[in-house]
């Protein structure tokens, strides 16, 4: 069973405070003229996302049966309106031939102009595990370009949710990941890396992964493969999701729950 097209309004509401006492505090010095102050703001988000779904063929509403389920997102030059542009590459182009493709797909769609925000994916992931029979530890996030540096933003500073994450050609700001705080430790070392990137790649360079890599590998992240194609260049993702490998190491990971680790 299929879907063709799917929307979903998602509402975010962030609130930031500044990082000061709830009563000023007197400075040390006493020829300061600077006082402490607190300002509050918040904000709150709309947005209407267009995603492609696939469910397997032998999906079962109604069914006890939970299934895995990737998360993927694509590149830049997917962005806008036509949705059927997402299934260019990817999962959302191998799974519909393949009668035995064992994974819910998750398609999104970027509008023209932005990029991946954590927030609305993140909603996205919530409306889909609320509606379908998903898996929860057994949730994968994939991309390719703009998506690859998506797949490091949202993998690595949410791992709690992802069982696994493949990042292709693509990139990311370890000091995001780093200054995030200790919380998520335990969830980013136990979290499924597998990374890829053309060494004749003239778009991003090989050098992005190679540093999100080592940053992993310096963290004590115990699973962190990394597969070069010498001869490739922008283009490693046809090679890359077209290995059935790549799934069957994907089915191999699942994200326990917090009360077992």
């Amino acid at each position: 069973m299929r879907t063709a097209r799917q929307f979903l309004g998602v509402a975010a509401l962030l609130t930031l405070n500044a990082c000061t006492a709830a009563e000023p505090a007197a400075h040390p010095d006493p020829m300061t003229a600077q006082t402490a102050k607190q300002f509050h703001f918040r904000k709150v988000q709309q947005a209407e996302v267009g995603y492609l779904l696939f469910l397997p063929r032998t999906y079962e509403p109604k069914s006890s049966k939970r299934w895995p389920l990737i998360l993927f997102l694509h590149g830049a030059g997917e962005r806008g309106t036509n949705i059927w542009d997402v299934a260019k590459h990817g999962p959302p182009k191998i799974a519909p031939p393949d009668p035995g493709f064992p994974f819910i797909v998750v398609s999104p769609q970027c509008p023209e102009g932005q990029i991946w925000s954590n927030d609305i994916l993140l909603g996205l992931l919530d409306r889909v595990a609320q509606d379908y029979a998903v898996d929860t530890n057994r949730i994968y996030l994939a991309g390719l370009s703009m998506g690859g540096y998506g797949t490091w933003g949202l993998g690595l500073t949410h791992p709690e949710r992802f069982a696994a994450i493949v990042p292709v050609c693509g990139g990311g700001e370890w000091l995001e990941v780093k200054l995030a705080g200790s919380g998520n430790t335990n969830a980013l070392r136990t979290l499924g890396v597998w990374a890829f990137h053309g060494a004749k790649d003239p778009v991003v360079p090989l050098e992005e992964s190679q540093r999100m890599v080592t940053f992993l590998k310096n963290e004590g992240v115990a699973e962190v493969r990394f597969t070069v194609y010498p001869e490739a260049g922008h283009d490693c993702w046809t090679e890359t999701f077209s290995n059935p490998e790549l799934y069957q190491w994907l089915l191999a990971h699942e994200r326990k729950p917090a009360a077992a680790r």
